[in-house]
């Protein structure tokens, strides 16, 4: 907690002076840019990797950084909620998948899920096993990193089951991309239509 503390101590004295008109502009309301998907890996901050500012980015993270297919039921569904605020409320231009290298939830999906995260990692994780199907490389760090990709590339195919976003796709009022990031690089790579490539 110490080291929280700390943190907050530095931002009010190095950041808040030169930030504030920023941040009281933000109080007035908000109209990020882009809506991220991410996952929740301690290792992987989207607003460092895009070098983004406060406002700029409208973020949902969670376990490998998945988007469940539309279902409007009585369930709690938060990753499908903050779409629905990014997307009809905020209105933003573009939604970007962020994954990653050496992801866990993806390790978890491919390799099994620990056995202490069986309440609701494993059923959460569920939502990839469809990138599983395919054919993929037989074992090592290819495997992961293939895996990685496909999670990304279902991501992005379970965005287009909300109506709205199709809609907004078809009407070009809103874009949709996928990228990769490799902690031990550094690199960012894009998806296009030969597959990842990095960013230059």
């Amino acid at each position: 907690m110490d080291r929280l503390i700390a943190g907050y101590r530095s931002f009010r004295r190095d950041i808040w002076p030169d930030a504030r008109k920023r941040y009281e502009t933000l109080a007035r309301g908000q109209s990020p840019e882009t809506l991220v998907i991410a996952c929740s890996d301690s290792r992987v901050d989207p607003a460092t990797v895009f070098g983004a500012r406060p406002g700029e980015l409208f973020v949902v993270r969670n376990v490998a950084g998945l988007v469940p297919p539309y279902e409007p039921d009585r369930y709690h569904h938060g990753t499908s909620a903050a779409l629905e605020y990014g997307v009809r409320v905020l209105k933003v231009p573009r939604i970007v998948v962020l994954g990653h290298a050496q992801c866990g939830g993806v390790r978890a999906m491919v390799e099994g899920v620990p056995p202490e995260a069986q309440d609701f990692v494993g059923p959460w994780l569920e939502i990839a096993r469809p990138a599983l199907n395919g054919p993929g490389p037989a074992q090592g760090a290819n495997r992961l990193a293939h895996y990685e990709a496909e999670v990304v590339r279902l991501t992005l195919g379970n965005l287009m089951s909300f109506p709205w976003i199709a809609e907004a796709v078809a009407e070009g009022r809103l874009g949709l991309h996928g990228f990769s990031f490799d902690i031990h690089t550094g690199v960012l790579s894009r998806l296009g239509q030969e597959g990842f490539e990095p960013v230059t």
